[in-house]
Parts: structure tokens; C-alpha cells; sequence
């Protein structure tokens, strides 16, 4: 009987192993390891610290430039596209309703659920993003990556942790190369900042990734558009109902304190859908043909 619990421990305990070796995270915890089994659950824990964002490198690489919004939307229609995680599916709804009914504006979705900057090892996004706009290119790319993101990030054979400095470095590269990516096929990029977020562990984890994506949209100079202060309350917590313009709380959140309704998808998509008419002067009112003499 002893035996065959032996064997069973022994199986499991290679399982395990084999399953940390496949995975970024998984070969940074063979590292360092840390208490796995019996641990206390997250929700349990005291609040982890917040993580400084360390500054990153401002030296921006060179990218090409890209022929005004305003000179594209006067030469035909105007293909916008929203690429990210699943925050990018909302936030493609609420563009989508916000634009739908301005003529020669299209929005179409890129995004992709459960995908992100930190794991190239499970879909490499550099590699999606250059096929998809062989396949269908577009003019303007709204991107909006970062709720899967707090993992290591395997580069040049090194795992480097969540929150370390080569984190940092890694993650800035993959946001340039990905803008790079999309200058070189003449795509104006606007970036957005993820919203505040319920737990607070978790919002220091976000925070730092939008300081690490600020940081480089403004070397880079890409409109980087802020939304935590637009999905905070007026203390700059987290609350799930907010004021909308009229002062009538709405539910703004989705139950699991990260995603949001879609009241809160277009509250999201406003500060963006404004930018980008601003920006291809889509905002400016139509002039009135003269009427022709009697």
C-alpha cells in the first residue's frame, strides 16, 4: 500500500515539475522558489506594496512618419481598428456606437481574449499584429493591452519577473516594436490606459504597466489617452457606480471588479472617440452650400 502512495507522490510531483518547466512564470519560481501548496489564498493576504515603476530608457527608436489624420479622412474613409485583450473588445463596442453614425468612419476589432505583451510564448502579438494588417490594414490603431500582463516575460532566454527592472526594460521593448510595427505601415497609434481596478493588489499591478506604457508613448510620441481618473470616484478609489454627466450613478463595472459594463465601455471609448475626431477634424461643422441665386 506504501508503495503505491509512494508512486502516486512520486508521478505528481513530476507533473508539477513538468508543468513549471513550460511556463515563463513557471521556470522564475524554480529559480526563487516560494511557498505553493497550503499557501493562504490572495484574497486572504495583506495587500501587497505597491511597486515603484523604475524609470525606463526614454531613448525612443526611430520611427517614420505618418500622414496626418485630418489628410486621410479628407482623401477617403477612414479604417479604424482596435487591438488588445478582452478590455479592447469593450472598448471597440463603445467606439463602435460612438462612431457608427459619422460618415467615412470605420471601426473594426482586432482584440483577442486572454492575450497580452508578457506571454509571446502562448500568441506572439508582434507576429498576430503583422498579420492582420496584411490581411485587412487600417489607418488608425487604438490599443489597449495590460490586464494579462502581470507575468514574466521570458527574453533572450531570461525570465525576468513581474515588477523587475528587466520586466520593465522587456515590456518597453515589446510596446516599441510594436508601435514601430505599426508607423511602418503609416498607422497613426493611440494608446489607452487601463482603468482603475477593484483589488487593490491588483491595481498596483496595472499601475505600473500604465506607467511603463506612459513612459514610452510619451518618447515615442504617441497620444497616450489616461483612464483611471475617468473610472475612479472622487477620492480616486474604486467604486462601481459613478456619476454620468446628467449626475445619475450608473453601473459602471462588471462583477469581477476588473472589466466594465457597458455604460462603463463608453465612458472608456468617449475621451478616444473625441481625440480621434478632433484629430481628423471630423469635429468641425459641415459647411452649408451657398444657396444658388434667384
Amino acid at each position: 500500500m506504501r508503495a503505491g502512495v509512494n508512486a502516486l507522490t512520486a508521478t505528481f510531483v513530476v507533473g508539477v515539475l513538468a508543468g513549471l518547466v513550460l511556463t515563463p512564470d513557471g521556470r522564475a519560481w524554480l529559480r526563487h522558489p516560494t511557498l505553493m501548496l497550503g499557501d493562504k489564498a490572495a484574497a486572504s493576504a495583506p495587500p501587497a506594496p505597491t511597486i515603484p515603476a523604475a524609470p525606463v530608457a526614454a531613448v525612443a527608436p526611430a520611427l517614420p512618419a505618418v500622414t496626418p489624420l485630418s489628410v486621410r479622412a479628407a482623401q477617403g474613409p477612414l479604417r479604424i481598428g482596435v487591438f488588445g485583450d478582452s478590455m479592447a473588445d469593450g472598448l471597440y463596442a463603445g467606439l463602435y456606437r460612438d462612431l457608427q453614425n459619422t460618415p467615412n468612419v470605420t471601426v473594426s476589432k482586432f482584440s483577442q481574449v486572454s492575450t497580452g505583451l508578457s506571454r509571446y510564448d502562448y500568441v506572439d502579438i508582434q507576429a498576430k499584429t503583422r498579420g492582420q494588417l496584411d490581411a485587412e490594414p487600417v489607418d488608425v490603431a487604438v490599443m489597449l493591452f495590460g490586464t494579462n500582463d502581470a507575468q514574466g516575460i521570458e527574453m533572450d532566454g531570461q525570465v525576468h519577473p513581474f515588477g523587475s527592472d528587466g520586466w520593465k526594460i522587456a515590456y518597453a521593448k515589446r510596446v516599441d516594436d510594436l508601435v514601430a510595427l505599426l508607423r511602418s505601415r503609416d498607422v497613426v497609434v493611440y494608446w489607452v490606459g487601463l482603468p482603475r481596478m477593484k483589488r487593490d493588489t491588483f491595481e498596483a499591478r496595472m499601475a505600473l504597466i500604465n506607467g511603463v506604457v506612459e513612459a514610452r508613448m510619451k518618447a515615442l510620441g504617441v497620444p497616450y489617452i489616461e483612464t483611471r481618473a475617468l473610472t475612479s470616484n472622487g477620492d480616486g478609489g474604486y467604486e462601481a457606480y459613478l456619476p454620468t454627466d446628467s449626475g445619475r450613478r450608473t453601473l459602471m463595472r462588471a462583477n469581477d471588479g476588473i472589466h466594465m459594463s457597458m455604460a462603463g465601455y463608453l465612458r472608456l471609448s468617449a475621451p478616444v472617440s473625441a481625440r480621434l475626431k478632433r484629430d481628423a477634424g471630423l469635429d468641425r461643422p459641415v459647411a452649408q452650400a451657398a444657396a444658388p441665386a434667384a
